[in-house]
């Protein structure tokens, strides 16, 4: 199959839907952009508008508000919270497109399994940034182990995996197939819900409060804590820059966010307006931690 002409559907315009959008986009991928209310008629009536090097630009992109069932695609990539993922799959059980690649959080896929089936190909996005008045302020990963991560639910090199990493390899996307995506999904959500502590009853904390040293020993305390868990359960801790963390002291962790914090475009991303939205996906994400693991070590 030519990679080039692949069609690829992007469901959902957030953030990580955009940025995945604009790199196919730029490079003359067939992509469309599943989006709704306000945003769709930003994209259809002024392009995807994004930053670039300070000059905003834009790019044409076809949209659609919702999806037949004929309408087939050889890749559909929905990249949303954790929160979201099982009613956007539901949106998708009866559409015929044979590939479907969750870009989010999840400790787990019986859910997911069951609306659609073995279409599933779990991952995880490789890229960030945010939506500022309708202009994209994009951010890719540089490193492989941060690229967009990947894989069969088993492990094994399907073609459908090998033509995914030829499409991303040809976008010049970073990426990794993961031959164990649960244990990676696990590991990742085991640092992600630590930041919990990052948000109040009300939403998050003031950059102040973040910086805190008192803040940051609760959330290298809990890191650590999580990774504890996962090892009791017998769970590989995925990739090796996860797993090094159970090694560090609480000062070494606290170091690391405080060069983190230091990072406009990370503060952005944790603190920023948007921000208050992962309250919901940190809370179910913890509760699901929680209750896999229970099952795993009892």
């Amino acid at each position: 199959m030519n990679i080039a002409k692949d069609r690829i559907l992007i469901f959902g315009a957030g953030v990580v839907g955009s940025i995945y959008a604009l790199r196919l986009a730029q490079y003359g991928v067939d992509v469309t952009v599943l989006a709704r209310g306000e945003r769709l008629k930003d994209l259809q009536h002024h392009g995807l508008r994004y930053n670039d090097s300070g000059t905003i630009k834009h790019i044409s992109i076809p949209t659609i508000e919702q999806l037949a069932d004929d309408d087939i695609y050889d890749f559909i990539l929905v990249p949303v919270r954790y929160d979201q993922a099982e009613s956007a799959l539901a949106v998708l059980k009866n559409n015929q497109s044979q590939t479907i690649v969750t870009l989010t959080n999840t400790v787990g896929y019986d859910a997911w399994l069951d609306l659609v089936g073995d279409r599933l190909l779990p991952g995880f996005p490789g890229a960030g940034g945010d939506l500022k008045n309708g202009v994209l302020y994009a951010q890719f990963s540089t490193e492989k182990h941060q690229g967009t991560i990947f894989g069969e639910i088993d492990g094994t090199q399907t073609e459908r995996v090998t033509q995914l990493a030829q499409l991303f390899k040809l976008v010049d996307l970073h990426y990794d197939i993961q031959s164990n995506i649960q244990a990676f999904h696990i590991s990742h959500t085991a640092i992600a819900i630590a930041n919990k502590h990052f948000y109040t009853k009300d939403g998050i904390v003031d950059i102040d409060t973040a910086r805190n040293e008192q803040t940051l020993l609760q959330i290298a305390t809990a890191i650590k804590q999580n990774l504890r868990l996962v090892e009791q359960a017998h769970i590989p801790i995925i990739p090796a820059e996860t797993k090094i963390l159970t090694e560090w002291s609480d000062s070494q962790i606290i170091s690391l966010y405080q060069q983190m914090l230091n990072d406009a475009f990370i503060m952005d991303a944790i603190l920023g307006d948007h921000a208050v939205n992962q309250k919901a996906e940190t809370l179910l994400l913890q509760e699901a931690f929680n209750q896999t693991l229970a099952r795993q070590v009892y």
